[in-house]
């Protein structure tokens, strides 16, 4: 279980990291574009996000994951006034996670923590958190991706560049890496 640790703090790394560069390419009136009555914007996902984050690493391993002072069904009422406050809400609730995250260690992994009050190891904890993030996350990019149109450019192997990207990836001699050490 030594690579565990590293491994998901890269995960969650790389799940930041494709939110940092959509909301870098996105003006605050694409951020707070909703194409349906009752769907989504992607300040909307950030806030509702941070509020998960905070809730769930202030405290990790002391606490439930479901705090009190987190009002959830507020996640979905869009309050930012500027891009700059969405991020700040993004990069606060991604520190929370990182401090919590990095300040473990292998000995704590089968620690049970509560998340409403239902009991989880720490790495099914962990595991949880992640599979949410990546499916928000993935939601962002995609309202990115119709909002930019053709102005967007891809966050993965583009289409139509499988055979370059894999024939670039071959030609190079097996080695153990995380996958997000080669983006």
């Amino acid at each position: 279980m030594t690579s565990y640790l590293p491994s998901v703090i890269k995960q969650f790394k790389y799940y930041k990291s494709l939110g940092d560069k959509t909301l870098s390419v996105l003006s605050l009136d694409e951020l707070k574009f909703e194409f349906k009555e009752d769907s989504n914007s992607i300040a909307i996902i950030v806030k509702h996000l941070s509020g998960n984050m905070l809730s769930r690493w202030t405290n990790f391993l002391t606490e439930d994951g479901e705090k009190t002072w987190r009002n959830r069904d507020d996640e979905f009422i869009d309050t930012y006034n500027s891009k700059e406050e969405i991020l700040i809400a993004w990069n606060k609730s991604w520190n929370c996670l990182f401090d919590a995250i990095t300040a473990l260690n292998d000995d704590e992994l089968e620690n049970i923590i509560y998340i409403r009050n239902h009991g989880h190891t720490v790495v099914e904890a962990i595991n949880r958190q992640m599979m949410h993030y990546a499916y928000h996350i993935g939601q962002m990019v995609f309202l990115g991706k119709l909002i930019k149109e053709k102005n967007w450019q891809s966050l993965s192997i583009a289409k139509g560049k499988s055979k370059d990207y894999n024939k670039e990836k071959f030609s190079k001699e097996k080695n153990r890496i995380h996958f997000t050490e080669d983006l």
